[in-house]
């Protein structure tokens, strides 16, 4: 027998992250010394008072199926959240559960893409966008980022040279992973324009949207006339450093939602049942322990970026949101000799025990792009070892 894999399988990618992460593994289990800079998981714990909701719900007997859209009392509790923040008016008919924020990506493009269509994505941006399109028979359209002052922009004129009639969804990760990325308020009236002009539906992936350290966090679903047009992205992952509980949601227009809950039916029955009552408490009870989250999060952020603006040839911006750094190392990786990313950031690795992703995890290179960029996630990593790995890293770059 000849085992036969489908076609489309060959378009699939993957989160490539994690293929740096299983090579940092090995190089620790030779007895070596691991500084994770590579994946942006927390090692943080679920505040206390979430796991005793959680578990409270196990021993209450919540351990089997529940609605393919979420249990009510928290879909209503995200639907008053979000409206808050979002100056909105959810309801729970606006809102569908699911395990983790991710699966909201294949969903959408599966509710709305038909095989042939266009899809713009950010890149560098989360590599299960392009996955996930070119997997279902779209086309993949990359727009891109230009350095500003302060931050980096999306490159509006780049996007707008993309469109073409066969264009339908616009995807937006605005507090951006990998760059920290945040939209002005110039970018947003443009987004807008193009969504308008040429009758976009709009996918805001707003992962990191409550990790935000200074100035106040805006949604692209709260401008004019893009509520309609707009499905969340929603995760419970970052905020309440709930990574492996897997429970996120998609919130938006009852059209899109509905065809996502049913879609729910058909890949996993529901979302797990008693992990909402925990998300409950996280949305409704004490905030302290997401407070705590965020303090620790924003030193770690501190240390790192003046770390690496230590290094010769290296220029790190300092993002108000995310726990993502995106340096420009393009004039240390020529002084080191390296034309070549996996060889500098093994190179790093083998020297120093610091792990870290390169641009290329984040999308293929786009047309004419010159300089280099690597990736640091800092929610992984305490700050005395964030402080030992930089120094190891500042004296072999530097040497």
């Amino acid at each position: 027998m000849s085992i036969q894999i489908a076609d489309r399988v060959a378009r699939l990618g993957t989160e490539t992250a994690f293929a740096v992460s299983a090579e940092a593994a090995a190089f620790a289990a030779r007895g070596n010394k691991i500084y994770p800079f590579h994946l942006g998981d927390m090692n943080i714990i679920t505040p206390a008072n979430i796991i005793e909701a959680a578990h409270k719900a196990m021993i209450d007997g919540k351990t089997g199926y529940c609605s393919n859209f979420g249990i009510a009392p928290l879909r209503e509790a995200l639907a008053a959240d979000i409206n808050a923040s979002h100056t909105a008016d959810y309801t729970i008919d606006n809102v569908a559960i699911q395990p983790g924020g991710k699966p909201v990506i294949g969903k959408f493009i599966l509710a709305m893409m038909n095989p042939g269509d266009e899809v713009l994505y950010p890149n560098p941006g989360y590599p299960i966008y392009e996955s996930m399109i070119e997997f279902h028979g779209g086309k993949a359209l990359a727009y891109g980022y230009t350095e500003g002052e302060e931050n980096y922009r999306i490159d509006i004129a780049g996007l707008r040279r993309l469109i073409s009639p066969k264009t339908k969804l616009l995807i937006i990760n605005d507090l951006q992973n990998p760059t920290g990325a945040e939209c002005s308020d110039q970018e947003y009236d443009a987004l807008r324009q193009i969504v308008l002009e040429n009758d976009l539906t709009v996918l805001v992936d707003e992962a990191y949207f409550d990790i935000r350290y200074e100035g106040a966090s805006r949604s692209f679903a709260s401008l004019p006339d893009m509520a309609e047009r707009c499905l969340i992205l929603y995760t419970f992952a970052k905020k309440f450093a709930m990574t492996g509980w897997r429970l996120g949601a998609a919130v938006g227009p009852t059209e899109i939602v509905d065809v996502i809950a049913k879609l729910n039916v058909n890949d996993e029955s529901c979302s797990n049942h008693f992990n909402q009552y925990g998300a409950i408490e996280a949305l409704t009870g004490d905030q302290s322990g997401a407070e705590t989250i965020l303090e620790i999060l924003k030193e770690r952020r501190d240390v790192t970026v003046d770390g690496l603006n230590a290094i010769d040839g290296v220029h790190c911006f300092c993002p108000h949101a995310t726990f993502y750094l995106f340096p420009n190392v393009t004039d240390l990786m020529k002084r080191r000799g390296f034309d070549d990313y996996d060889a500098f950031r093994r190179d790093a690795l083998e020297a120093t025990g610091v792990s870290f992703c390169t641009r290329l995890h984040f999308g293929r290179a786009l047309p004419g792009e010159t300089n280099r960029y690597i990736r640091f996630a800092y929610s992984g990593i305490d700050v005395p070892d964030i402080r030992d790995g930089l120094a190891k890293l500042k004296a072999y770059w530097d040497s």
